[in-house]
């Protein structure tokens, strides 16, 4: 535990503290304990899925691990302090505690499935980023925080910018990288949208993503499903930040692109969704689609992805903005 925790000591647990406690099984996949708003599971299978988007995203960063002005963010005057939320298996926190080995690097989660075997400026710790409205740092804290895939665990999206602004010094830097909940066929070359194509509209894959949406926004604890293309209108929002930049990646889906990167992208995100697809079948069960109906959507999507009639394409959504000053 960090020794300049705030709030209430019991928020923050060190991986190691009684793991089993986080854990449950549903539907032979384990789940976090922690968190009734996060959909998917914590298992290997989403170990593997996470390094593997984790990679992709490296290849759309030009084989960084961030955007933006990081390194000025990071001039070492001074220690200091990287915080990554929702760091899953800590690849991200890793990787920067080996570039940045003058930084201390936090990662936090909602389940302790990170490696024990870190840099020595790299620790992570167990918090509910959902629950939890004000994390136990104290304010200005840190100089670069760092979210990926947040969102769909996330019921408050707002609130958790404004924490972000708040443990962030002046001058620190935010990233946020969100994935799109919409599936894409297809870029329109005359006039440049992304589109659904007609084809596309009835089909297993957009049925699976219209679904996804749906038990996301009708569960109790609903989120906004149109976060990750809002990024850059929330942070100005917050009135907290400024220089605020907002970018797109729009991301092959398969092996059809014919440059060498993008087809390597292109099948680092479709072994993404390959394991996605059936990661998704306890949050439509638990929304009360019957098991042969559940069925039904996993497996037309898994056809449509296996052979898509129209190439694919997934879009990322990313924004990153620096404090203002005080």
């Amino acid at each position: 535990m960090l020794n300049d925790s705030a709030g209430n000591p019991d928020l923050l647990l060190s991986a190691g503290d009684q793991a089993d406690q986080f854990f449950r099984s549903e539907n032979g996949r384990l789940m976090a304990a922690m968190s009734d708003t996060y959909p998917l599971p914590v298992d290997k299978d989403e170990h593997k899925r996470s390094e593997l988007h984790h990679r992709l995203l490296q290849f759309v960063f030009s084989g960084k691990n961030y955007l933006g002005p990081v390194k000025e963010a990071l001039q070492f005057g001074q220690k200091r302090r990287i915080l990554d939320l929702g760091t899953g298996k800590g690849h991200w926190a890793v990787e920067m505690a080996d570039e940045f080995p003058r930084a201390d690097v936090i990662g936090i989660d909602i389940a302790p499935i990170q490696p024990a075997y870190v840099p020595p400026n790299c620790q992570f710790e167990i918090c509910n980023l959902d629950e939890d409205l004000v994390l136990p740092y104290l304010d200005g804290t840190f100089d670069f925080i760092h979210a990926r895939s947040l969102h769909i665990g996330i019921q408050d999206y707002p609130r958790l910018l404004q924490e972000i602004g708040r443990l962030l010094r002046p001058g620190g830097l935010v990233l946020l990288v969100e994935p799109d909940l919409f599936p894409v066929a297809e870029r329109d070359q005359s006039t440049g949208p992304i589109k659904t194509t007609n084809s596309m509209a009835d089909s297993g894959w957009s049925t699976l993503w219209s679904t996804f949406r749906t038990c996301l926004q009708d569960r109790e604890c609903s989120v906004d499903v149109d976060v990750p293309s809002r990024l850059g209108v929330l942070l100005a929002k917050t009135e907290m930040f400024e220089d605020i930049t907002v970018k797109q990646a729009n991301v092959p889906v398969g092996f059809w692109p014919g440059d060498p990167t993008l087809l390597t992208i292109g099948q680092l995100q479709w072994m993404d969704y390959e394991l996605l697809i059936p990661a998704l079948l306890n949050l439509f069960l638990s929304q009360g689609i019957p098991q042969e109906e559940v069925d039904v959507i996993i497996g037309q999507a898994q056809h449509d992805l296996y052979y898509p009639t129209v190439p694919l394409m997934a879009h990322i959504h990313i924004a990153y903005a620096s404090k203002r000053p005080n």
